[in-house]
């Protein structure tokens, strides 16, 4: 699978005299900065021939935008990647649990960013490893992963914009007597030398929805979480308190190592418009082993 990405537009009469920089920029939702690079590297091409932005369009002209060819450099890892969808703007997988999703001082190897490397490898493409979303090293599911500036800048918009639903599940210690509720409750960073993150005065606003998907008599409940902000630790510390840990969460008071050894969240479901066709995207990650043998367990 190529990912050299190429845009085309052809000129049409309202557009005659018009500098083909314009219509590039009209045409297509370029950020500045990759409008400069494309300048840069004279990767607009009229009638397949590199022309200068700068002069005027005739009609009929095909203008042909490609994207700077980008690699990024992580060390390849044999590590599983599950496409959940692919195509040669953005490539979303689904997590397995247990692996940090970008190398950081205290991991600086064995994260999905090596994986994603050698699956690069494997499948003979090369791209700029952008991802889109982050989860936590234990949570499990859909990551979304840019393969051009193009595509991380239109979706990152879109974030921002609330177009995107991001749908979780959870298995949370307590039962929940409501059958659905919203937490909307700031959430911040108590200690700076920590991680922990916690509802605090002045912190970042942070809203999440719940519905309850199944209750379990031995004290468990399964549910679904929608989130209207991405804060780091969003849903945890959120469901902790209110009184309903996610089960496995040592950090926020649902550790059960009888029942699984990570929390038990799962990034299952994401909408979108696709950043290139414009076309509206649904995908969905099955709920790993795990989580299915806790809730046999739980049943």
């Amino acid at each position: 699978m190529s990912s050299t990405n190429k845009f085309q537009y052809i000129v049409k009469n309202e557009d005659a005299g018009t500098p083909y920089k314009e219509l590039v920029r009209n045409n297509f939702t370029f950020s500045s900065r990759l409008m400069t690079k494309l300048k840069q590297k004279n990767l607009v091409f009229i009638n397949g021939k590199p022309i200068k932005m700068y002069l005027p369009a005739n009609v009929g002209d095909i203008i042909t935008v490609e994207l700077p060819e980008e690699k990024s450099d992580f060390i390849p890892e044999p590590i599983d990647i599950y496409p959940v969808f692919e195509d040669s703007d953005l490539l979303i997988i689904n997590k397995q649990p247990g692996y940090v999703v970008h190398p950081t001082k205290g991991h600086p190897l064995h994260t999905m960013a090596n994986g994603i490397m050698k699956y690069m490898i494997d499948t003979n493409q090369n791209f700029k490893i952008r991802f889109i979303n982050r989860l936590d090293m234990n949570t499990s599911g859909l990551l979304v992963i840019a393969k051009n500036s193009h595509s991380q800048d239109e979706f990152t918009k879109q974030m921002k914009e609330n177009r995107v639903s991001k749908r979780y599940v959870a298995i949370v210690k307590g039962i929940i007597e409501q059958d659905s509720g919203t937490i909307n409750a700031p959430l911040g960073r108590p200690d700076p030398e920590r991680v922990e993150r916690g509802v605090m005065e002045g912190g970042y606003p942070s809203v999440t929805h719940f519905k309850v998907l199944e209750r379990y008599s031995k004290g468990y409940t399964l549910v679904e979480l929608l989130l209207e902000t991405g804060r780091t630790h969003q849903i945890r510390v959120h469901m902790s308190h209110i009184g309903y840990p996610v089960l496995g969460d040592h950090l926020y008071g649902g550790e059960n190592p009888w029942l699984i050894e990570r929390q038990a969240l799962h990034a299952r479901f994401l909408s979108f418009w696709h950043p290139v066709t414009g076309l509206f995207m649904e995908v969905e990650a099955p709920l790993p082993e795990d989580m299915q043998k806790t809730i046999e367990k739980l049943r």
